[in-house]
């Protein structure tokens, strides 16, 4: 993606086929995941694991080749495997030097900026769009908040001040180059 950020895909185990088109249970069967080298740390964002783990960890390990490893979370239903890597490289949950936190107002959600590569990670309220690009999620994933569709597009548009390369969406397929355009889109600014 960018030095020091990797990002994969694992099928998510709580996926079901046939979920109706844009309710709570419609999304893609692989989640995206990503991994930074945020200076003397290794930050890993809503790790998911394949079924068979083994194939992914040298890759990872070396990702994080030694370095303290932090393990963080966007949204509250992405512990995914999240105990499984602190079990594996030790560390915590607490935010390195190198990646900035953006809690999304009224939503419940923690989008990561990563300002060395220009990436955005998003949990759910950005979501890869069936044509590329990023689409905000379906008002059903978000609508007892009480926030609406406007009241997230407020919430998020903050992010347009970022410039924003990468968007490494965990539903749908990353936006590699152009972010910003594709933010706003998503956005209609």
């Amino acid at each position: 993606m960018a030095p020091g950020l990797s990002r994969w895909s694992a099928p998510h185990p709580a996926w079901e086929a046939g979920a109706e088109p844009d309710s709570v249970e419609d999304w893609p069967e692989q989640v995206g995941c990503a991994v930074f080298a945020a200076g003397d740390r290794v930050a890993f964002i809503d790790p998911q694991l394949p079924p068979d783990p083994e194939e992914l960890w040298p890759e990872l390990d070396a990702c994080v080749n030694g370095r303290p490893v932090s393990v963080l979370t966007t949204i509250r239903w992405h512990g995914r495997s999240r105990d499984a890597v602190l079990e594996r490289y030790g560390g915590d949950r607490d935010v390195p030097r190198g990646v900035e936190p953006f809690e999304v107002r009224g939503a419940k959600e923690t989008i990561f900026w990563l300002p060395g590569p220009a990436a955005l990670v998003p949990g759910d309220r950005l979501i890869g769009a069936p044509e590329g690009g990023v689409r905000m999620c379906p008002l059903s994933w978000f609508q007892d908040l009480g926030l609406g569709m406007e009241g997230l597009r407020e919430s998020l548009r903050p992010l347009l001040d970022l410039p924003v390369e990468h968007i490494l969406v965990s539903h749908g397929e990353p936006v590699l180059g152009g972010g910003r355009d594709a933010l706003r889109r998503a956005l209609a600014y």
